[in-house]
């Protein structure tokens, strides 16, 4: 797999909602630096603004102040389209809900970042199946999310985040629908994957074993983060 190189800079950044009552602050001069290769658990309270937190460093979401910066570029500088593209190329999620297309078999759902950056099938196919047989199922490679296990479906979305080489991989509780089990194997499966990819891997989670596996942690509460190894 190709070496992902990221530096991830986020500096004063603060989020903002407007409501009927005024404005409802979620987070506030949060200031965090990754290094190329460093993977970091972010934990807190339900409601405390981790996935706010998670979308503004994913371009998902601006923030109402500060600055998001990976490799010295801030995404909400760009236009539109080029967003677009810096998010397809750059980035990675994995969410709680696997999100997979139920009428697309796991090598189509693998690819489907590489036919939104129209990069088509052929260029990208080889990659694909190494990535599903690096979450070890490439017996499943033409079964459909309905035939398999939650678990599976989690790997499925493991490896179709990263069919781009994104250099930030962003999870949002991807074990929180697994059992025991199937959670350890998925934990385990992300890290290995992580360290053989390269780039930064962020973790949100109420899980701490979980964060427990990843060597840089956060918390998040009252609005405000802060490391806590």
């Amino acid at each position: 797999m190709r070496l992902s190189i990221a530096l991830l800079q986020v500096a004063n950044v603060s989020k903002e909602y407007l409501t009927p009552r005024g404005p409802l602050r979620v987070l506030s001069d949060i200031s965090f630096t990754l290094e190329p290769g460093e993977a970091a658990a972010i934990m807190g309270p339900s409601g405390s603004g981790k996935s706010s937190l998670l979308y503004i460093l994913g371009a998902l979401e601006p923030p109402s102040s500060g600055t998001v910066a990976l490799d010295g570029c801030n995404p909400f500088q760009l236009a539109p389209a080029d967003l677009a593209r810096f998010r397809n190329h750059s980035i990675g999620f994995v969410f709680q809900d696997h999100c997979l297309l139920s009428q697309c078999t796991v090598l189509e759902n693998v690819l489907i970042p590489t036919l939104v950056a129209r990069s088509g099938p052929d260029s990208a196919g080889e990659r694909a199946r190494t990535l599903v047989d690096a979450v070890g199922l490439a017996d499943r490679i033409d079964h459909r999310p309905g035939e398999l296990s939650g678990g599976e479906r989690q790997r499925v979305a493991i490896a179709r985040a990263l069919i781009r080489s994104p250099r930030l991989l962003l999870c949002d509780e991807p074990t929180g629908n697994l059992d025991r089990a199937s959670a350890d194997a998925v934990a385990l499966l992300l890290l290995d994957l992580h360290r053989r990819q390269g780039g930064i891997l962020i973790v949100v989670t109420h899980s701490s074993q979980l964060a427990s596996r990843l060597p840089a942690r956060f918390d998040l509460a009252d609005r405000r983060l802060r490391r806590v190894a």
